[in-house]
């Protein structure tokens, strides 16, 4: 079968391990079902695996793709949900110690069939074209488990979506901005400012400005370049729901901000299968949709991952066979 895969972990070029070429046909064990993929969306967990972070070297060649949206043998249409379980785990998945995701034990989507557990397909909404329902297994669900899971904001509420440009920052100021909220952005460039404003946020600022306000809550998936001014944009008895350090770990905790100002800092991790079903149902009722700023086929999958990691992103960059 036709497939995007890591050959081999290289972890200064991440794209000199990236191959586009033939795969063997995977095998399906009882319990599992094979999706033909009909589109599937990049992260930066893709990249992860490129270089060999959290794989070991005895499991390349792995096909990519975190995400993925297709059909079932018997034409149903379905997304993936990419969060695998151990044996006999009860509860949110995401808490589960032994949980992989796609492309860590079981190969990814980046191909023309992926094989997945059973319970790891839910129904794509007819409504949600293939390259959208693409986006929300990783990107999306992160998301919506960071605002709807973990904030514990409430409409009205002042948020603030560091670096709005990504799949995930995205994401957050398009389900913010349908829950309510007052949404604010900080962007790089004026370009990624008023990507954030044509999404819904009510205003966007530069990367580090000082805010007319501060905020109840701070979605942070960027780290060490943003930490700082993070921490100062909360309220007293704020927010901060972290899922990501794309830029490195903080070089400082701000602890005394912290406890001085009886601030909170949550840490989020993608979301549950019934969290993607809501989220589903809510796209699905909203009619809201991801911002997808690259649609490549996936032959051009070294154009697609050189323009996530040139950080050219204006959203999710989606691939479609």
């Amino acid at each position: 079968m036709f497939a995007v895969y890591a050959d081999r972990p290289e972890a200064d070029d991440p794209l000199a391990a990236l191959t586009v070429g033939e795969r063997p046909d995977p095998e399906v064990p009882e319990g599992y079902v094979p999706v033909t993929v009909r589109a599937a969306s990049l992260n930066m967990h893709d990249v992860f695996t490129l270089r060999g972070v959290g794989i070991k070297p005895d499991q390349f060649p792995m096909v990519l793709g975190c995400d993925g949206a297709g059909t079932l043998p018997d034409g149903s249409e379905v997304v993936i949900h990419s969060v695998v379980t151990s044996p006999g785990w009860v509860g949110d998945e995401t808490l589960d110690p032994k949980r992989t995701l796609l492309t860590e034990k079981l190969q990814g989507t980046f191909a023309d069939t992926v094989v997945v557990p059973e319970r790891n397909v839910l129904p794509k909404p007819a409504a949600l074209s293939f390259p959208e329902a693409a986006c929300m297994g990783t990107a999306w669900l992160t998301a919506y488990r960071m605002l709807f899971v973990k904030s514990g904001l409430r409409p009205g509420q002042t948020m603030l979506v560091q670096g709005a440009s990504g799949g995930v920052s995205t994401a957050l100021v398009t389900l913010g901005r349908a829950a309510g909220m007052r949404v604010w952005a900080t962007g790089r460039t004026e370009s990624k400012r008023e990507l954030a404003r044509s999404l819904g946020a009510h205003e966007a600022f530069e990367s580090g400005a000082r805010l007319p306000e501060r905020v109840d809550a701070v979605f942070d998936t960027v780290g060490k370049a943003t930490w700082a001014h993070t921490m100062k944009s909360l309220k007293p008895g704020g927010i901060v729901v972290c899922s990501g350090a794309t830029s490195g770990d903080a070089d400082a905790a701000q602890l005394q901000r912290l406890f001085f100002l009886q601030l909170r800092v949550v840490g989020s991790t993608m979301g549950t299968r019934d969290e993607l079903a809501d989220l589903l149902s809510f796209l699905d009722m909203s009619g809201i949709r991801p911002q997808i700023g690259t649609e490549l086929a996936m032959s051009d999958a070294q154009q697609a991952f050189r323009t996530m990691l040139d950080g050219q992103t204006a959203g999710k960059v989606v691939l479609t066979r």
